[in-house]
């Protein structure tokens, strides 16, 4: 059985081929420095504390509730991602609650697949 299909990398003139992901192993570790550490995108103090609130305010995971499962909400997720958007990054129509197991599948998804 042939294996997937290999595509080229997405930065700009490499010449590498990647079977999963955006971009090969090089430009990924790039691209991941110029996005900064958690902090430097927003997730400080600040967001901690108005993450434990919305969580005592919403304890469940919305998914899990969809299937009737009653899970504890660990994560606050950005339903669209914000991608440096501070005025989608606090707004709170944006936010769910979510179990780190949905926060990881709908983060694989929106990333092109686990390990990127």
């Amino acid at each position: 059985m042939p294996g997937k299909i290999k595509r080229p990398c997405s930065y700009p003139r490499c010449p590498e081929l990647i079977e999963s992901g955006t971009y090969c192993t090089k430009h990924a570790k790039a691209k991941d420095q110029q996005r900064g550490n958690s902090y430097q995108r927003g997730y400080n103090h600040k967001w901690r504390a108005a993450r434990e609130r919305y969580l005592r305010h919403n304890p469940e995971c919305v998914h899990c509730e969809e299937l009737r499962e009653i899970t504890a909400a660990t994560v606050v997720d950005h339903i669209i991602p914000h991608k440096g958007d501070k005025r989608l990054f606090w707004d709170r129509n944006n936010w769910q609650p979510l179990c780190k197991l949905h926060h990881d599948i709908k983060t694989a998804k929106e990333d092109g697949g686990f390990g990127n």
